[in-house]
């Protein structure tokens, strides 16, 4: 993981302060940001599209403190039945765990004030495997889960040399660590062919 990858993943984790004083556990936390997180690179990554209008994140961002809280929980549940399957599929039966308007106000304003020009740049998945493990650490039981470090996934890829004709997969993909490598190191040996 990158030095900018590692400084956004501490900067989303210190917002765990802010969700712990409204009552949100640690587990809570992840899935809170990664809402939060999927609406606010839609528009980073210029795929708002599959959001209906009126449910995106300048929408959040552009309500009063006051009622943005019930606008997010009146958000969550529209996209679980409303966009492209991928957006249904995230938001199937989602909640928010925030009591307080201040809470999500101040997540909203955090969350966008996050270099995602390079975040972007380093790989999205990277994050998110950041705060799986950042939560896992925390917790000290893990909950079963095992994070493999990213030189030795590296590592491995540029053994197996996968191809462009290669099917991969991996059973335990977890967070998709060997996947997102695989895709990187593929992209970045057959870059010709795949313009062909």
């Amino acid at each position: 993981m990158s030095n900018i990858t590692q400084d956004i993943v501490a900067k989303l984790w210190n917002l765990c302060n802010v969700l712990k004083d409204d009552g949100v556990t640690y587990h809570q936390y992840v899935t809170e940001l990664t809402y939060l997180l999927f609406l606010k690179m839609a528009k980073e990554t210029e795929t708002e599209g599959q959001l209906p209008e009126g449910y995106r994140w300048s929408d959040l961002e552009n309500k009063s403190a006051p009622e943005r809280l019930q606008f997010y929980k009146l958000l969550l549940i529209h996209l679980g039945s409303n966009g492209s399957t991928l957006v249904k599929q995230i938001f199937a039966n989602a909640s928010s765990f925030i009591k307080k308007p201040a809470t999500l106000s101040t997540l909203v304003t955090e969350i966008d004030k996050l270099d995602w020009y390079d975040a972007r740049k380093e790989g999205l998945g990277d994050l998110y495997e950041g705060l799986l493990q950042k939560n896992a650490d925390e917790k000290k039981s893990g909950a079963g889960q095992y994070f493999t470090p990213r030189p030795l996934i590296d590592a491995m890829v540029a053994v197996m040399k996968p191809t462009l004709d290669d099917i991969i997969q991996d059973p335990a993909a977890g967070t998709g660590g060997f996947l997102i490598a695989a895709d990187r190191y593929i992209k970045e040996q057959h870059r010709p062919e795949m313009r062909t």
